[in-house]
């Protein structure tokens, strides 16, 4: 009997869990792409790559179903395991969106009211951050849009962030019927302060990719609109240092009448990801002129931090997010997956309390007077 069968065909061993079955390039689904390094000059290095994980579902703002979690896993798997790789970027399809979390239309469709089921879907959540924090390889997330919700989660996983500065970053759980356990309530304190961390994680309000930077939550932003061969700032975000209230501010939006000026701005540029595109090679190259072993063992030491409380506090959201799902996840996820026909994403958070001071039953009708209804 031989072991043939074990080796490739240079005779070296796949470690990989995972062939390319669990990718794709139809939508949604995840694209894993081998690219080469490539020096400061633009050439490629023999023999070398980035691997490039790439959410593709850009109609749905790069929301992740449950077969895109199990692809993200299998990518950082077979990017971890391959010696070929450098680094791993993890990006997503199109210009406005990283990713917005979990997609709400198979939430409010399938998992609602369906506690066990959203429980072995939170198993393969909490595997795919795994999967980010224990990978072998430097994790890049370059963002092309928004980062929010669950997408803003897996992205701080990552160990290092480079932006679009028309990119926005922030958690919305609380106005949607769940909780940032995703990730962001065990790395958040780590990265800010209390306040600020507290702050960021229930107001459910976004923070420009500036913003993110003077919160030192990313490494690099870059611009990407492109006007007669210039390149033009976020014109939607103040990007100087003024005073407020008695409060230094810093990439905040512009005032109200501003914003049409921004946007008619916006319409008359192109955009252009090769600023962005630029910072991701070079973070790739510095990491190829580093010893591998070395770079990995300071990695994990940075994020054995993040481990630490992301590892208490996993198993016991998992419960809390499955059992939730019989609750306000219940409501939160119907009224964001219905808000085109009702016009509103949220339900009446005013009566749902009235109704909760009460004492009422909470049931279907419970349920009828805080979702919208259908406008005519």
């Amino acid at each position: 009997m031989t072991l043939e069968w074990l080796t490739r065909d240079d005779g070296l061993k796949d470690h990989g869990l995972f062939g390319m079955e669990r990718f794709g390039s139809a939508a949604p689904s995840v694209v894993y792409d081998k690219r080469a390094v490539e020096d400061p000059r633009g050439a490629a290095v023999p023999g070398l790559y980035a691997a490039w994980i790439i959410l593709n579902n850009p109609a749905q703002y790069n929301s992740y179903t449950t077969d895109m979690v199990k692809a993200v896993i299998a990518g950082f798997q077979r990017a971890s395991s391959d010696r070929e790789v450098v680094a791993v970027v993890f990006t997503a399809a199109g210009d406005k969106a990283f990713c917005s979390g979990g997609n709400t239309a198979e939430y409010a469709a399938y998992y609602s009211r369906r506690p066990n089921e959203y429980g072995e879907y939170m198993d393969l959540f909490n595997a795919m951050v795994d999967g980010i924090l224990n990978c072998k390889k430097p994790v890049i997330c370059r963002v092309n849009g928004l980062r929010v919700g669950g997408g803003q989660e897996i992205g701080l996983a990552a160990d290092l962030t480079v932006t679009s500065d028309m990119a926005v970053f922030g958690q919305a759980g609380p106005k949607h019927g769940s909780a940032p356990d995703g990730g962001a309530t065990d790395f958040l304190p780590w990265f800010l302060n209390m306040e600020d961390a507290m702050y960021n994680c229930i107001s459910c309000e976004s923070w420009s990719a500036y913003k993110m930077k003077a919160k030192n939550l990313v490494t690099a932003v870059t611009p990407v609109l492109m006007q007669d061969g210039r390149w033009v700032r976020n014109p939607l975000v103040r990007t100087d240092t003024y005073v407020e209230d008695g409060e230094i501010v810093y990439g905040e939006p512009v005032a109200a009448d501003r914003r049409q000026a921004a946007k008619d701005l916006i319409a008359q540029c192109k955009t252009d990801f090769a600023k962005l595109d630029k910072a991701v090679n070079d973070l790739v190259w510095k990491f190829t002129n580093l010893f591998p072993a070395c770079l990995m063992k300071s990695i994990d030491g940075i994020r054995a931090k993040k481990k630490f409380f992301w590892d208490q506090m996993k198993f016991a959201n998992r419960h809390w997010l499955a059992a939730n799902m019989n609750h306000e996840a219940w409501l939160g996820f119907s009224a964001f997956d219905s808000r085109k026909a009702t016009g509103t994403a949220v339900i009446d958070f005013v009566k749902y309390r009235q109704l909760v001071a009460q004492g009422k039953l909470f049931d279907e009708d419970f349920a009828a007077q805080v979702l919208a209804k259908p406008k005519p």
